[in-house]
């Protein structure tokens, strides 16, 4: 084979780009299916394929841009720059050049920087990708997939980055406190101790995104209200940014309840998986039957997320894989 080449005058980005000990070049390696090499300020493919030649081309060139934009580059970043400039992911198929700009710029538009937050947030995958942008351009969000997708991670991340920056007055974070049979009047202590364990998630996808002293703020001032969802009734919700999670576990009656509590400038956004619904036989899931009902709606988006989208580890991603083949 004879290797193409690309000449980086800039060499901090350069350097940015191989990673301690060159280790991202051993991810570029393993995504293009040929030996990433550098000497000097120049980043070899060791290939005779055109094709993949063009495609490290414009993988390095996102990388770039990338790290003009402020982001590290990580193993993580790279694969989901290839990610966007392959259909499916699939090595060897890169997209055509004018639809790989594209998809490169719209992932850089959606990446998330949460003032004072730990680093830029950017999605791990198309799908992810396309679930920022719902997020970003429709009232009312749906994101339904397994364990592991990102759909409150991300959905926390637009939502601090929005409340951090002004742009609404508060974020409410909500979820049905009734899983698997349970009851909270069986569960020892007051309501706080007795709904804590429903709510950790949510305050686990906060920590992971702003420091502890930024958020006790944020509660004290009353700018972020974590409740279970039966303390939405009644209520009219303006100018605020609304999770609900775990949506799989509201009843039609819920469902319906929440969704109409939503005023002018209140965007909500719905996570859930439809294949853990944990509510007693012969109750329909209120998220199934939402979307089933409000998909066509212009304002409504709906994000269905997949194996393909796990980011949690690949051994999760394979174990969901494995449960959908049964």
């Amino acid at each position: 084979m004879s290797p193409s080449h690309i000449v980086l005058e800039d060499i901090s980005i350069l350097s940015e780009l191989c990673g301690a000990n060159d280790y991202n070049l051993t991810v570029l390696s393993g995504l293009l299916g040929a030996r990433v090499f550098s000497r000097g300020n120049e980043l070899y493919l060791d290939t005779d394929d055109a094709s993949q030649a063009d495609l490290f081309a414009r993988l390095v060139e996102a990388i770039r841009s990338s790290v003009e934009d402020g982001m590290p580059v990580t193993p993580e970043l790279i694969i989901a720059l290839h990610a966007e400039l392959t259909p499916e992911g699939k090595a060897g198929e890169p997209a055509a050049p004018g639809d790989q700009e594209q998809r490169v710029k719209n992932f850089l538009d959606v990446c998330i920087q949460i003032p004072n937050g730990f680093g830029k947030v950017f999605p791990r995958s198309p799908g992810q990708s396309l679930y920022l942008q719902g997020i970003a351009t429709h009232d009312l969000v749906f994101a339904i997939g397994p364990a592991g997708t990102g759909k409150t991670y991300l959905a926390m991340a637009w939502a601090l980055r929005e409340l951090l920056s002004r742009n609404r007055r508060k974020l409410i974070l909500t979820r049905p406190v009734v899983e698997a049979g349970e009851s909270l009047g069986y569960l020892p202590g007051d309501l706080e101790q007795k709904i804590n364990p429903y709510l950790r998630p949510l305050y686990d996808a906060m920590e992971a995104l702003i420091p502890y002293e930024t958020i006790r703020k944020l509660e004290e001032s009353r700018a972020i209200e974590v409740a279970p969802l039966a303390y939405m009734r009644g209520r009219s919700l303006t100018n605020c940014i609304v999770i609900l999670d775990e949506g799989q576990n509201t009843t039609k009656e819920q469902m319906k309840m929440f969704l109409t509590r939503l005023g002018e400038r209140t965007k909500a956004i719905v996570t859930g998986d439809i294949t853990q619904i944990d509510l007693p036989r012969r109750s329909e899931s209120g998220l199934v039957h939402a979307i089933t009902l409000l998909e066509s709606i212009d304002e409504v988006f709906v994000s269905r997320l997949d194996a393909r989208d796990v980011v949690r580890s690949a051994l999760v991603r394979k174990i969901i894989e494995a449960y959908e083949k049964e």
